[in-house]
């Protein structure tokens, strides 16, 4: 049997293996995707993040973008203008999940098509499967 580590700590999180840290800082429903559409996307303000994950709450998608902020995957910029302005960007620990994220949306697409062919579902096509094109800011960061 596999002794487990020991506990270690990062700011308030706590974690045995950095599987596990990498699960508490980008893990959950809605993290993936929203760094997911910030990749596509370069920059976003509040309301079109909003408007691209219909299903979050403005709660749920506030708390997870202060997390993402806390943990250095995204930026939050503020315009001191009228009315106030907020816009998210990826971070470079951020872009370093995108070939993650890519690699996780590929085998949904391979996913889809098993259980499409074996009859037990009836998807219908929502996305293109062909892979997104991300922008080349972040393709550029993660080439240095």
């Amino acid at each position: 049997m596999v002794k487990p580590c020991n506990v270690k700590k990062y700011r308030e999180k706590e974690y045995r293996c950095f599987f596990e840290l990498t699960l508490q800082v980008m893990g959950g429903k809605w993290k993936p995707i929203i760094i997911y559409q910030l990749a596509l996307e370069n920059v976003m303000r509040f309301g079109e993040l909003r408007r691209s994950i219909p299903d979050v709450t403005e709660r749920m998608l506030t708390r997870q973008l202060r997390e993402l902020e806390k943990d250095g995957l995204i930026h939050r910029e503020v315009y001191r203008e009228i009315p106030p302005k907020v816009e998210y960007s990826l971070l470079p620990p951020g872009v370093q999940l995108i070939p993650i994220l890519l690699k996780m949306r590929d085998w949904g697409v391979e996913y889809e098509h098993t259980i499409d062919a074996e009859g037990s579902s009836s998807l219908q096509e929502y996305e293109n499967a062909s892979p997104p094109t991300i922008a080349e800011k972040y393709l550029q960061q993660l080439r240095n």
